[in-house]
């Protein structure tokens, strides 16, 4: 099922890699950017995450959060935002709810890994709703970064 703009965003709480609980709805009141990832230490998540570590202060100065979700787990996670010195939270969809609910999931992978979160992003507006969604079938391919900035404006 894939969610369109106008939708509830699905509502959900993960641990970070802090080890700490974040939901959906900390942010209500705020504008919402989610990045879904396949896997941490891969080059075009690396990109992905990276282009988003470097607009951080653009979409701070606009009462934006970032978030990162991807299938690994919170301590591979802590590692990658460490090494790439990331300012917002990656969440840990281990359970691979979150991703199936938004749609962003793959049933099989490379390697024959099943249930990896595809490349995906969504923009949550202040009141929850979905007000971007692009779901990426190839894992080479990056969101339109400049869409997704223009829309949070």
């Amino acid at each position: 099922m894939s969610l369109t703009i106008g939708q509830p965003a699905p509502q959900f709480t993960l641990y970070s890699s802090a080890l700490k609980e974040v939901s959906l709805a900390d942010f209500k009141g705020r504008k919402v950017v989610i990045h879904f990832f396949p896997m941490a230490f891969t080059g075009t998540c690396t990109t992905q995450l990276c282009t988003m570590r470097d607009s951080f202060g653009y979409y701070e100065g606009l009462n934006a959060t970032i978030l990162g979700i991807s299938v690994d787990s919170p301590f591979t996670l802590a590692k990658f935002k460490e090494e790439n010195n990331y300012q917002f939270d990656l969440l840990s969809d281990f359970n691979k709810e979150v991703s199936t609910a938004y749609g962003a999931i793959y049933a099989e992978f490379v390697f024959g890994l099943k249930g990896v979160s595809k490349r995906a992003a969504f923009v949550i507006d202040e009141n929850q709703q979905i007000i971007y969604a692009e779901v990426l079938e190839s894992a080479g391919d990056l969101p339109d970064f400049a869409a997704i900035a223009e829309i949070v404006k």
